[in-house]
């Protein structure tokens, strides 16, 4: 059960990253979009070391 928790909290990451990139590209804000990236890649991490796991 934990683990699926896990899984699902960094999915979650890596979609809330993407609408950061997407919404900081219509927003015109450089700022909003390294944050998204961030949050993506840290979402991707947490997934592919969970699965390692």
């Amino acid at each position: 059960m934990n683990k699926i928790i896990k899984v699902t909290s960094f999915f979650l990451a890596i979609l809330f990253g993407a609408f950061m990139v997407v919404y900081g590209g219509i927003d015109d804000s450089p700022g909003g979009q390294v944050l998204g990236l961030l949050v993506a890649i840290v979402g991707v991490v947490g997934v592919l070391r969970t699965k390692l796991t």
